[in-house]
């Protein structure tokens, strides 16, 4: 408990057990394994290639006890990485020695201790690092945790498909909808930016120190690096970059950040316009028991969840627009400033969880208030002047729009007045009797129909 209230980050104190899904894939000890693995591959890929005549294949046996090496892994084996970078003060080389130490006692592996990190960079090891743990984030906790909000949104939008509720624009009264209607706005939102989440590509290089095979070429000059790099980077699940300075660009890591902040986005929206609801007394929160709204106000239920999500969602979409325009600009072949910047990402898609299960608690406490949306509709007939302007334009009646307007604006409109005028108006019966019977709760257009089809 003294480590939480001491740490410096609420990822590590308030909120730690909120972000555990991250935490092996983005703490300093999931770095080092991943840099681990992209070691241990890049060696078996070379004792693989009969062009590579002074490393000797190696048996299934010493292939598998080389892979246990990256996928055992232990957070006791980081430890010693970060002592032997002590010494190094350099943390790719770290990882070099760690693996010649475990590796030069064995019988067969021990003779490919100089083939380890063989005409590599640091960046080449750390651009495919990074591009395996965000894609292992995405995969595993970022679109698990946005499939089961569009999963939580899309029934309530079908639940609620058919319950009217009057719309604002500019904070006025306008052309009602169903609560469904507008949760299934977001569905499609969140749908669409979960297939470019899915989908984008996660680049990888391994090209040497500016992109170029130079020190492959000077040692083996009859192999084909490119499409050995290719081969290699696409064996990991990435996508193979071609064309690179010493470090990867980032790019991919840019778009990554960018269609996240876009979710956050969504997400923030989403937060807001519930707040808002909440306060209009649309929807009704589930109190628990023992919980205290105000410290001085007995009667709040205070909208706490998405408060908090909001805040979250918008601490992630602010580092998120520092990463997307910040990592792909390089000075020159290579400096420096991404390196630092890279060991942040964790602290934005932990903000971004936290900020998915906080909206996720709060729709789970929300329940809708169907008096108080049908009181709003009862309030406002004047929401029905555009139907009954629009019908009368159909049918060639002068100054439709003009004598609403007259009618409505800056007036009290009640269903006694609204019937009246339409009671006046020159049109076929069966249109006027549809005005007359028309109320503000019964005018949603396909609102039910749209929050259905979602």
């Amino acid at each position: 408990m003294s480590d939480a209230l001491t740490a410096l980050s609420p990822l590590d104190g308030r909120y730690a057990g909120k972000v555990d899904a991250l935490r092996p894939i983005f703490s300093e000890y999931g770095l080092i394994k991943a840099r681990v693995k992209v070691e241990v591959e890049w060696l078996l890929a070379l004792a693989n290639d009969p062009g590579i005549v002074e490393l000797k294949s190696f048996s299934e046996a010493a292939a598998a006890r080389l892979r246990a090496l990256a996928d055992g892994f232990s957070v006791e084996d980081a430890a010693r990485v970060k002592a032997i970078e002590a010494t190094t003060n350099h943390d790719v080389k770290a990882v070099e020695y760690l693996i010649k130490e475990r590796l030069k006692d064995d019988a067969e592996l021990g003779p490919a201790l100089e083939f380890v990190h063989f005409a590599c960079t640091s960046e080449d090891i750390n651009n495919l690092s990074y591009a395996l743990m965000l894609n292992e984030a995405r995969l595993s906790v970022l679109l698990p945790k946005l499939d089961a909000l569009i999963q939580k949104l899309r029934a309530m939008a079908h639940d609620y498909a058919a319950l009217p509720m009057l719309s604002r624009t500019h904070g006025q009264t306008a052309s009602p909808t169903t609560v469904g209607k507008e949760l299934a706005n977001v569905v499609a939102r969140l749908q669409r930016q979960g297939e470019v989440l899915a989908g984008l590509p996660m680049p990888g290089k391994i090209n040497g120190a500016v992109g170029n095979y130079n020190a492959h070429v000077a040692s083996y000059p009859d192999i084909d690096w490119p499409v050995f790099s290719k081969h290699f980077v696409e064996s990991l699940g990435l996508d193979w970059q071609p064309y690179t300075t010493q470090i990867e660009p980032h790019d991919g890591v840019a778009e990554l950040c960018d269609v996240s902040k876009r979710i956050d986005t969504i997400a923030i929206d989403l937060c807001r316009d519930i707040w808002g609801y909440i306060s209009q007394g649309y929807f009704k929160q589930a109190v628990k028991a023992g919980e205290v709204g105000s410290s001085t106000m007995p009667h709040k239920v205070n909208p706490i969840d998405f408060e908090n999500a909001e805040g979250n969602f918008g601490i992630a979409s602010a580092l998120f627009e520092h990463f997307s325009i910040k990592l792909p600009v390089s000075r020159w072949q290579r400096d420096l400033t991404d390196s630092t910047v890279l060991r942040a990402l964790g602290t934005a898609f932990g903000h971004m969880l936290i900020g998915f299960d906080a909206l996720q608690r709060g729709l789970n406490k929300l329940s809708v208030n169907p008096e108080r949306l049908a009181a709003d509709l009862d309030a406002s007939w004047e929401v029905l002047a555009e139907a009954v302007q629009t019908v009368m334009r159909r049918h060639g009646l002068p100054n439709p729009y003009e004598q609403l307007k007259a009618l409505t604006r800056g007036q009290g409109i009640t269903e006694a007045s609204m019937r009246e005028f339409i009671a006046t108006l020159d049109l076929p019966a069966a249109d006027k009797q549809r005005l007359l019977a028309m109320t503000p709760g019964s005018y949603t257009g396909l609102a039910e129909q749209l929050a259905r089809e979602i």
